[in-house]
Parts: structure tokens; sequence; C-alpha cells
């Protein structure tokens, strides 16, 4: 799996790996440094002892290319912290298909569930669920009753 960080990001902590071992570092505590493992900094070594300096440059990002460029990731990130129901959605929960249509109406491009949910994913966002809570609820006699009925009836241990 390919490692988190944009392809320059993963390019300057190579070239700091490599340049680590050049000051005499050990490769153990060069992979700690860096935050990789020690295997990996051995075999950025070698490519470089083989091919150069040069191999260690940043690689184009396999796969397809994303659908929404950076400014589309922004003012969608924008949208979804405004709440789904500022997006013309009856409640305040953002689900996969509901972020889906958002971006097929506002970029009119179209993400199956499965891609929002790894484009999101992508971008930091994790999955929450609401608490669920009544709307009854009254918060200042729930403290009430912790504070002097729940002493009162709590089970003493035997002593």
């Amino acid at each position: 799996m390919r490692p988190p960080g944009s392809p320059e990001e993963l390019q300057r902590r190579r070239q700091r790996a490599v340049s680590l071992l050049r000051q005499g570092y050990p490769p153990v505590e060069v992979a700690h440094m860096v935050g990789v493992d020690r295997r990996s900094v051995r075999r950025w070594n070698a490519t470089v002892r083989e091919r150069g300096r040069k191999a260690l440059r940043a690689q184009p990002v396999p796969g397809r290319p994303r659908k929404l460029d950076a400014l589309a990731l922004k003012w969608l990130a924008r949208d979804l912290l405004e709440g789904a129901q500022a997006a013309g959605f009856p409640t305040d929960l953002w689900t996969c298909p509901r972020i889906a249509q958002l971006i097929r109406k506002r970029f009119g491009i179209h993400y199956a569930v499965s891609g929002v949910w790894r484009l999101l994913r992508s971008l930091g966002w994790t999955p929450q669920k609401p608490e669920r809570r009544g709307a009854e609820r009254n918060e200042r006699a729930i403290r009430r009753w912790i504070k002097r009925e729940w002493p009162r009836i709590k089970k003493k241990p035997a002593g």
C-alpha cells in the first residue's frame, strides 16, 4: 500500500533518509528519525548506489486521477461543514448517498457511493454516528438525580 503523503513529501523523506545515512547515522536510527521501516532505508540507499539520487524522485501517483480538483475539494469540505440541512436535506446527517447527490448537483460529477467513502477517507474524514438523545431530555434533572438519588440506591460493597 502506498504511504500517506504527496509524491513530493515522499521524495523529501527519501532524500532526507539518504542524506542522514551519508552523515553516518545507522539505518535503524534513520528509519526511526524519518518514520519508516529500516528495510525501506536500506532499499533507498541501494537504489541510490545503483541508479543515483535521481532514482529517489517523486513518481506520478498510480491509478485514475480524482474527478474533483483541489479547489472543488475545498468547496466540498466547506459545504459538508455547513451541514446537510444547509444543502437542502431534511436532517443534518451526512450519508455517502447524500454526499454523492451534493457532488452531482454542485459540480456535475457522478460519484458512486463507494467512491464517496474513499474520497472522504482520503481527505481525513472519518465516519461519525450522531449521539442519540431524546428531545425532552433535561440535563439539570439528570445531574440532580445522579448527585442525590444514585448514591442512595447504589449497592455498597460488603465490608
